[in-house]
């Protein structure tokens, strides 16, 4: 048996360097793993050159309408100094849901292209549709964006106001998820959603 696996492994070896039309398997195979490398490293750095800030805000529809609403938020400036990007909200950090996101994002492009929201009126036209989709998206996904910064466990009832706290904790226990309760926290919600006294 022993004198059987040295002979297998020569064979397999000689397998691996054996020339294809050109070159060798083993050469194949090493340019194949660092190409791998670099091509894995390329898609990543551009993958997260995406979940920047400035990517992020850098088409006029978002500089200009939802990026201001955002500035008027907690989430922009607050007294601890910690701020919530787009991409903290809207992109998974798990692998293959951000993957997926990001493909989802590719409609968002045509819209672009196609002026799909490019004036604050066909902003608003459509902003109740938009919302809908990403609160359900939020939903499906138990809100994990936002626990990734926010945890039920982790709220203290001696710093938080009990009444708030009162709240989270009915909400835990009726296994409701975070975007139940704080739709438009971080965007004005649309007209069709808010109360009709509320003050524009």
């Amino acid at each position: 048996m022993s004198k059987q696996n040295p002979g297998a492994l020569r064979r397999f070896w000689r397998f691996l360097r054996r020339p294809s039309a050109k070159f060798a398997l083993l050469t194949l195979l090493v340019v194949g793993f660092f190409g791998g490398i670099i091509f894995w490293g390329g898609f990543n750095t551009g993958m997260e050159a995406t979940n920047q800030l400035e990517f992020c805000i850098s088409c006029h529809e978002m500089r200009d309408y939802v990026y201001k609403e955002y500035q008027q938020t907690i989430h922009y400036s607050n007294r601890t100094g910690v701020r919530a990007i787009c991409s903290d909200c809207h992109v998974p950090h798990a692998w293959i849901p951000k993957i997926i996101r990001k493909i989802q994002a590719s409609q968002e492009v045509w819209g672009k292209i196609t002026g799909y929201i490019d004036t604050p009126e066909k902003f608003e036209a459509h902003r109740m549709a938009m919302a809908t989709k990403e609160w359900a998206r939020m939903k499906a996904a138990n809100s994990q964006e936002c626990r990734n910064c926010h945890s039920f466990d982790a709220m203290s009832g001696d710093v938080q106001k009990q009444s708030v706290y009162k709240k989270h904790m009915a909400a835990k226990d009726a296994g409701q998820t975070c975007i139940d309760c704080h739709k438009g926290i971080a965007h004005h919600l649309p007209k069709e959603y808010r109360d009709p006294n509320e003050e524009e």
